[in-house]
């Protein structure tokens, strides 16, 4: 925890708000059309942790960071790269777990 978030006391990190952790399930056409890459070099250019990997029905991806950073990778899954087919994203909130590097898997 850097010396910000432990003076601020509430887990934010000078201005960066607080950091949190979102699982993202993401169904249609995300398979073929470099969706997990394109997250991944969106994640990395912003500092944000997790991890993506292809499931039988779609994709599945974790994100790990600063609030209003992951929030902006999150509107952006709902659209996906240029030849996604995204037809649905269920995000749902889950305790940080200190990741800070993006894989895919």
């Amino acid at each position: 925890m850097s010396d910000a978030s432990k003076a601020n006391g509430d887990g934010s990190t000078s201005g960066d708000g607080a950091v949190v952790r979102r699982r993202l399930t993401v169904s249609g056409r995300v398979q073929g059309v470099f969706y997990r890459e394109s997250l991944r070099r969106l994640a990395v250019e912003k500092g944000i942790g997790g991890w993506a990997r292809n499931t039988r029905d779609g994709l599945e991806a974790v994100l790990e960071g600063p609030e209003p950073l992951v929030d902006e990778l999150v509107k952006w899954s709902r659209k996906g790269p240029p030849h996604a087919v995204v037809i649905h994203v269920q995000v749902d909130d889950e305790e940080p777990t200190g990741e800070r590097e993006f894989r895919v898997r």
